[in-house]
């Protein structure tokens, strides 16, 4: 199985077509105010029409309401809502349900004690991704640039498709892949130059190395 390349919190046309021309298989779009990635639905309405087809479109939201989701929804026609808050089991079976979009949760991890929770979303989400937990002050749950330990995921039993996420980088998205077997990968602040500012050559960078993690894996 390939492994899946995320970019996500991109802003700008440029960096967007940068991503989808090197070859992501999944690009994000952030709704969020906190977030120096956050995008107006004006933007994400262009930017979803210029990936639209080309890459699997991920709205990343944070505890959103209905009516805020209703609103990414209409404007981005994602493919996938990636839950970055602490949204609860019910909480994602009804998201589910009122939009029939694939849900994605993101579950932080510090300790292995954080992991207990991943029990009671494996019958409800469609993929995980596990990110580092922001520290204590954070005004935002990711794209902090911190890495949790990834041996933390070494002996998990998880039939549901995973990704790993949390400062990553192209120098480290081999030992990441290689230490967790995650089907997955995600990164933001580590292909920017400064916070929310995407780079085009460290995303090229990114996805080179990502698929060369998978050619060795296939090997």
């Amino acid at each position: 199985m390939s492994l899946l390349i995320k970019i996500c919190g991109l802003s700008t046309p440029e960096t967007l077509d940068a991503a989808l021309g090197a070859g992501a298989d999944m690009v994000g779009f952030v709704f969020f105010p906190p977030s120096p990635r956050h995008l107006a639905l004006a933007v994400a309405r262009g930017l979803g029409r210029q990936a639209g087809g080309r890459a699997t479109k991920v709205a990343l939201t944070v505890d959103a309401d209905d009516a805020m989701l209703a609103s990414i929804v209409e404007a981005l026609e994602p493919d996938i809502l990636q839950l970055h808050g602490k949204e609860t089991p019910a909480r994602l079976g009804d998201i589910k349900r009122r939009f029939g979009l694939e849900v994605m949760k993101v579950l932080a991890v510090e300790t292995r004690a954080d992991l207990a929770s991943l029990a009671g979303y494996v019958d409800v989400a469609d993929r995980i991704l596990f990110d580092a937990r922001p520290p204590k002050g954070a005004t935002r749950p990711g794209g902090l640039g911190a890495v949790f330990d990834w041996h933390l995921l070494q002996a998990l039993d998880l039939e549901l498709p995973f990704m790993v996420s949390g400062g990553l980088t192209a120098d480290n998205v081999a030992e990441a892949v290689r230490v967790t077997r995650a089907g997955g990968v995600d990164v933001s602040s580590g292909v920017e130059r400064a916070p929310g500012v995407k780079d085009v050559q460290m995303i090229e960078n990114f996805i080179r190395a990502a698929r060369a993690v998978e050619e060795l894996t296939v090997r």
